[in-house]
Order: C-alpha cells, then sequence, then structure tokens
C-alpha cells in the first residue's frame, strides 16, 4: 500500500515512515525540502498519485495568529482537493488534545480551522488528538522564563514520547478511518510545573519553576481538563524517566 507523510522528515513523520517501511509498506515522506509544498501546490499531485493514504503532519513555520491560520487552511483546502483527485481513501491529521477547549491560543484555533476543513471534506478520516510531546518540555520552559524562573500552570499535564506517537500514527495508517477523532496521551498525569521541574533536573539546567494559576500556555490560562484527555484514550508505554534515560543515551 502506497502511503503519503506530508511534513514526513520532521520529528513524527520520520519515526512514522519508518515505521510503515518496517511492515512492507510503499512510504512517501514529503515535504517542502523534498519539493512537495501544500502551500504552493508544488509536487503535490504527483506525490499523491496512487497513494491509498495520506497523513497530514505538515506544521506552520510562523506561530503567530494570522499566520498559523492561514498555514493550515491553505494547506488543508490544498491537501484535500489534490487527495479527492487522486482518490485517497484515508486522511490522517494530527492535531492537539484540548483544540476546541482554548480558543484563546491561536495555534489551537487555527488547527481547530484544519479539523473543520477535514470533517467537511468526503474523504474518509480519522483526526488523532496527542498531548505534548516529551520533546516539547524545553520549549515550554522556554517560553515561560523570565530571568531565571518560569512560571508555569499546576494544571494537569500528560505529555507523550515521539515514538508512542509514531506508533499510534502508524496504526492508524494500517487501519479503516474512523470518520472521527481519537486521543493519545502518556502514561503518567501530572501537574505541568512539576513535569517540567523534573525535566529541567534531568537536563542539569539551572532554572527553577513556580507554580502560576494565572500563567499563560502560549496564551491561554489552563484548568485540570485543558490538555488532558478523556476516558478512552490510547496510553503509551513509555515514562517520563524511560524517556529521558532514551534521550540521553541517544
Amino acid at each position: 500500500m502506497k502511503i503519503v507523510i506530508i511534513g514526513g522528515t520532521g520529528l513524527i513523520g520520520t519515526k512514522t515512515a519508518a515505521r510503515l517501511r518496517n511492515k512492507g509498506h510503499e512510504v512517501l515522506a514529503v515535504s517542502p525540502k523534498t519539493g512537495v509544498n501544500t502551500i504552493t501546490g508544488e509536487g503535490l499531485a504527483e506525490a499523491l498519485a496512487g497513494a491509498e493514504v495520506v497523513v497530514d503532519l505538515a506544521n506552520a513555520p510562523s506561530w503567530e495568529d494570522r499566520a498559523v491560520l492561514e498555514f493550515f487552511e491553505t494547506s488543508g483546502r490544498n491537501l484535500l482537493a489534490a487527495e479527492g483527485k487522486a482518490g485517497v481513501k484515508h486522511h490522517i491529521a494530527l492535531s492537539i488534545v484540548g483544540t476546541e477547549r482554548l480558543p484563546e491560543n491561536g495555534y489551537f484555533r487555527a488547527k481547530l480551522a484544519q479539523e473543520k476543513l477535514i470533517k467537511a471534506s468526503s474523504i474518509p478520516y480519522t483526526i488523532i488528538h496527542s498531548t505534548q510531546f516529551f520533546e516539547f518540555l524545553k520549549g515550554i520552559a522556554d517560553e515561560a522564563t523570565v530571568g531565571t524562573v518560569a512560571r508555569l500552570s499546576p494544571a494537569s499535564f500528560q505529555p507523550i514520547a515521539s515514538d508512542d506517537v509514531a506508533d499510534a500514527v502508524a496504526d492508524v495508517a494500517l487501519g479503516k478511518p474512523l470518520n472521527g477523532t481519537i486521543e493519545i496521551a502518556g502514561p503518567e498525569r501530572g501537574r505541568m510545573h512539576e513535569i517540567v521541574a523534573r525535566y529541567l533536573k534531568a537536563t542539569n539546567d539551572p532554572r527553577t519553576v513556580e507554580a502560576d494559576v494565572h500563567a499563560r500556555y502560549f496564551g491561554s490560562e489552563l484548568d485540570d481538563r485543558s490538555l488532558v484527555p478523556g476516558e478512552g484514550a490510547r496510553i503509551g508505554k513509555i515514562g517520563f524517566e524511560d524517556w529521558v534515560r532514551r534521550s540521553q543515551q541517544g
């Protein structure tokens, strides 16, 4: 089966492509770097020719509110139109747990707009809502840092390893379209400020972390429901300590 991964040269795309190739599938991992651009349409028709499944992992180059919305709307429209012409049978998109709960977050609004385009399309689909990746913990700390202190929300937080995300995406790519959304998350739930503090300690980062219920997460105040999945989520196998150990070994 031919599977095209849009954004296939990134963190999740690279890992997902490897998993699907190991199972004997023809995988085309594309991005603007490989000459396939969902914004301009360059190379899109050629890449999708003969594809049964498309996995959309494309990410915006800018997180500015207007730019990121324009990216996901334009990319989504172009990709879905090209898939329709190519006869693609399953469209898969990776999105974020809580997109509908944080309207103040411009990135989340953009992902929600992308999801609406997918649902309105005639192409069978599955949307995967993931919690934040462990690999993003440093970025979360950086965004919250002033001086040597990272001020973070104590809201519930359940990050996931990118390897577990790739496992889930690969499994969905080989399954039937759900015409719905599934959630994936890591095996441990804690408080955002505590998990980030553990990360900083594990990486010998001298910054300190303070809990602040009003601290904003990329523009949004959080509560205990904002970023965690509901019942029935697929839970990953790699916990925080295992991920740290693997990261340091790699």
